[in-house]
C-alpha cells in the first residue's frame, strides 16, 4: 500500500508516464523513511518498490513504509521483471540524480518501456517536498533545539584567546552528545576580520579584544537540518561595529515581518535589502537572503530577488542578510521559520539582541 507522499507523487506522475525511478537518497528517504547510501525506489500508480542490494535489504524491510522491499543480486533482472508485471510502457527517470551514464545503463535494463529524461519528475517531487508536513517540522524544531542548547553550552568558551576551530569542534561535539546524529553543513566559527566571509571556514585564528564572532550553525536530527547565525561581541566594540549590527538587526525584522502565505518570496529579499541599501551599504549584501531547509540544508524555495515562488503555509525557509565589509568585519543574522496564512513561526528563540561576551 502507498503511503500518502508516495500516493500523491502518482498522481503527479509527467504526462504519459505510467511509472517513475529514483535513485537519490534524498528522495528515497523523504517517500520510504528509509535511510541508505545505495537503492532504487521504482513507483507505478498502483505500487512502489525500494530496490535494495543485500547490504540494506533486511534493515530496509524493518523499516521501510508504503513500499514493497525487494532485494537484489541482479539490477538489470529485477528491474526488468518489475517493468514486465506491472506492464510499464513510460518510465520518468529523477533527472537530478542520474549522470548520463546511469541513464544509459537503466534504460536498457527498463526496455521495452521508454524513459522520460527531463525535469519533469523533479519538479512534480519538489511541489510535494515544499510544503513540509507537521512530521518535518517537528524533526527540523528538535534540530533547532539541539542547536541552541549546544550554542548556549559553548559560549562560555568563546572569549579573547579561544581559536575558532576549537570552538567549532566544542559545539559540534554538544550537539551530537544531546543527540544530533551530525551537523547539517561544516559549523562556521569565525572572528574578526573573517566575518567579512560569508562562508568562512574555522582555523588558527584567535579571538581578539573588539572582535565581531559569527556563528552559523545546524544540527542534524533524523535526517533533518536546522540553520541559524548570531554574531557576537567580544569585549567593546566600535560605533561603526554597531551601526551596522544594528541595521542587519533592523533588516532581518524588516524580512520577518514580510513572511506570510501569498506573497512573492522576493517580497522578504526585498524588504531586508532594501533596509541595507537605503542605509548606505549597497553592494555589501552578496547572497540572497535565504532558502528552504528540510532534508536538505538548501532546499525550495530559494528566497531570492529573482524567486518567482509563492510563499504558502507550510514552506520552511531561512531569513538571512547580512552586511560584509571586506578586510573589516561582517553581521549576518538568520533565523528559520515555518510561513504561515498570516506571518510565520520562528523556530529559533536564541536572542538576537547585540550580545557581548
Amino acid at each position: 500500500m502507498l503511503n500518502s507522499s508516495l500516493e500523491l507523487l502518482a498522481a503527479l506522475l509527467p504526462e504519459g508516464a505510467d511509472g517513475a525511478l529514483m535513485i537519490s537518497e534524498t528522495n528515497r528517504r523523504y517517500f520510504t523513511g528509509f535511510a541508505s547510501d545505495a537503492g532504487y525506489l521504482l513507483l507505478t500508480k498502483k505500487k512502489a518498490f525500494l530496490l535494495m542490494d543485500p547490504r540494506y535489504s533486511e534493515a530496509a524491510a524493518y523499516s521501510a513504509d508504503g513500499a514493497e522491499v525487494i532485494e537484489f543480486h541482479d539490477l538489470g533482472e529485477t528491474l526488468g521483471k518489475l517493468v514486465s508485471e506491472n506492464q510499464l510502457s513510460c518510465i520518468a527517470l529523477e533527472g537530478s540524480a542520474f549522470t548520463l551514464n546511469e541513464a544509459e545503463r537503466i534504460e536498457k535494463y527498463l526496455s521495452p518501456a521508454e524513459t522520460i529524461k527531463t525535469k519533469a519528475l523533479d519538479e512534480a517531487v519538489s511541489k510535494l517536498r515544499i510544503i513540509k508536513t507537521s512530521y518535518e517540522v517537528e524533526r527540523i524544531m528538535k534540530a533547532q533545539r539541539i542547536t541552541e542548547q549546544a550554542l548556549r553550552e559553548t559560549l562560555p568558551f568563546v572569549r579573547v584567546g579561544a581559536k575558532e576551530k576549537d570552538i567549532a569542534l566544542e559545539l559540534e561535539y554538544r550537539m551530537r552528545k544531546i543527540g544530533a546524529e551530525g551537523v547539517s553543513f561544516d559549523l562556521i566559527v569565525i572572528s574578526g576580520r573573517k566575518t567579512s566571509m560569508p562562508h568562512g571556514v574555522p582555523g588558527e585564528n584567535l579571538i581578539r579584544p573588539g572582535d565581531f564572532v559569527t556563528f552559523d550553525i545546524g544540527a542534524l536530527y533524523e535526517g533533518y537540518h536546522s540553520d541559524m547565525t548570531r554574531t557576537y561581541a567580544v569585549g567593546e566594540i566600535s560605533e561603526k561595529q554597531k551601526r551596522v549590527y544594528q541595521t542587519v538587526f533592523d533588516a532581518q525584522k524588516k524580512g520577518l515581518d514580510a513572511v506570510r502565505a501569498g506573497i512573492p518570496a522576493s517580497d522578504v529579499d526585498k524588504a531586508a535589502r532594501d533596509h541595507i541599501y537605503h542605509a548606505g551599504y549597497e553592494g555589501c549584501f552578496g547572497h540572497s537572503t535565504g532558502h528552504g531547509v528540510g532534508l536538505e540544508i538548501h532546499e525550495q524555495p530559494a528566497v531570492s530577488s529573482k524567486s518567482t515562488t509563492i510563499l504558502q503555509s507550510g514552506m520552511v525557509i531561512t531569513v538571512e542578510p547580512g552586511i560584509y565589509l571586506p578586510g573589516q568585519f561582517g553581521v549576518r543574522i538568520e533565523d528559520t521559520v515555518v510561513v504561515t496564512a498570516d506571518g510565520h513561526i520562528n523556530l529559533c528563540t536564541v536572542p538576537k539582541e547585540i550580545t557581548v561576551l
